[in-house]
């Protein structure tokens, strides 16, 4: 047998998490006392929150710490709020900052939601006249709607619920292709348990009622569902944030440079990012930056808000930047328009004791304030970032926020991070140049 055959852990998710975690160090750690001792380490003392924290995943042995930062003084139509970030880079929660002190005193930022509609999609196959089928699915559309009120009810009252069905013919992409395409009011919830319970209601609909119609034969009533999902392309749950000023308001000693060269300097890194791929690529990287870290705090999934907005970043057939640049009548407008489906109710909003905190510390925004607030950071992450590379680049606060990993992966005392941090103010920062300052100091003592 060969030694990954040994590794094999059966019956693993019937074991209890002390077995789990007993197992998994006892094959794949050479000290699996020292590695056992520090997953417990990080173990709740709170028996009874480890359990509501082990609950929110499978096979759990032990949990994975990030940081919970703030930004406070970001001015967002007219109101201040202090906004949680979750995530495990310094510069961005310091960037954010940074970019909210600057536009503090500049008007703030401003945010609106364009439209709040999900989408969900059940995909089938039938093999038949297409006229006719659209023809009876016209007659039955009604009875479909109405198969799905029990589900709608509690939505329907808080303004919410199915907000239109259609059939989409794709059959000239693949051979008897079709789709249920039904758009969504889901309020305050993300409302993905939601959508997907109704979309397999009328799956099993569509289904039951084609096979008990005479008007087809008995190939047509043979209608195959493939699946019945919502989907994260939500391109029409869209909000828009932005900044504006007088051009001269952005002058600052700080910039090396005059309000005017900085501003064409900052609109021509834009239009970059909505030529170059490369560019691109990094440019909605550093807006996710701010975007996951709020979402993330908040208890959203950001791997669908993350999937959606590179999607919507493509949505011509190119992969561009989502921020935009105007530079008219010596005004400076920067904005960002960005699909979110988020929610401020249910999943793990509703579970997790730091997203419930993260909420309040937002004073309980419904789901469209939270887009507003989400879209906001992600603008002010990216002006931060934009303003550095067209200034004094990118490294120079990158590496200074950096410094701190560098000195804790060295092990330094408080008395060399302190040496350290005066004494790379004005030099460059690396990995290799604080090692040997550091070996310079213990040599020196």
């Amino acid at each position: 047998m060969s030694q990954s055959q040994t590794n094999i852990l059966k019956g693993f998710s019937k074991l209890s998490k002390l077995e789990k975690l007993d197992l998994v160090v006892k094959h794949y750690f050479s000290d699996s006392d020292a590695a056992k001792k520090l997953f417990k380490k990080f173990w709740h003392v709170d028996s009874s929150l480890q359990q509501t924290i082990d609950e929110f995943s499978e096979n759990s042995i032990t949990n994975f710490l990030f940081p919970m930062g703030v930004v406070p003084n970001v001015l967002l139509n007219g109101e201040i709020f202090c906004v949680p970030m979750v995530i495990e880079e310094s510069s961005v929660v310091a960037a954010s900052a940074r970019s909210a002190n600057f536009w503090l005193s500049r008007g703030g930022f401003h945010s609106q939601v364009i439209s709040t509609t999900k989408v969900g999609q059940v995909h089938f196959i039938w093999s038949g006249d297409s006229n006719k089928l659209k023809i009876f699915f016209e007659l039955v559309k009604d009875q479909l709607i109405d198969s799905t009120k029990y589900l709608t009810a509690n939505m329907v009252k808080r303004g919410g619920g199915m907000t239109s069905l259609h059939l989409v013919d794709r059959t000239s992409d693949e051979p008897g292709y079709y789709q249920l395409h039904v758009e969504f009011e889901t309020c305050d919830a993300m409302g993905a348990n939601f959508i997907n319970s109704i979309l397999e209601q009328l799956a099993k609909s569509l289904k039951n009622l084609i096979a008990t119609q005479t008007v087809f034969n008995d190939k047509e009533k043979e209608l195959q569902i493939i699946m019945a999902i919502l989907s994260n392309y939500t391109p029409t749950c869209l909000v828009r944030s932005w900044v504006e000023c007088n051009i001269s308001e952005l002058e600052d000693p700080s910039l090396g440079m005059s309000s005017i060269e900085f501003s064409e300097k900052f609109a021509r890194a834009i239009r970059i990012s909505k030529i170059d791929i490369s560019r691109a690529t990094t440019h909605n990287k550093g807006i996710f930056n701010g975007v996951d870290a709020v979402v993330v705090a908040t208890g959203n999934d950001y791997r669908a808000v993350e999937a959606c907005g590179h999607a919507y970043a493509c949505r011509d057939g190119k992969y561009r930047g989502l921020t935009d640049v105007s530079i008219e009548n010596g005004k400076f407008r920067f904005s960002i328009e960005i699909p979110l489906a988020i929610g401020t109710v249910g999943g793990l909003t509703s579970l997790h004791p730091l997203s419930k905190l993260s909420l309040d510390l937002l004073n309980r925004p419904s789901a469209n304030d939270l887009m507003k607030i989400i879209a906001t950071m992600g603008l002010a992450q990216n002006f931060a970032a934009i303003r550095s590379l067209v200034t004094s680049g990118i490294q120079k606060g990158h590496m200074k926020m950096h410094l701190m990993n560098i000195l804790n992966h060295l092990e330094s005392s408080e008395l060399e991070r302190e040496k350290a941090k005066k004494y790379f103010e004005n030099e460059v920062i690396s990995f290799t140049a604080v090692r040997e300052f550091i070996s310079t100091l213990r040599n020196y003592e």
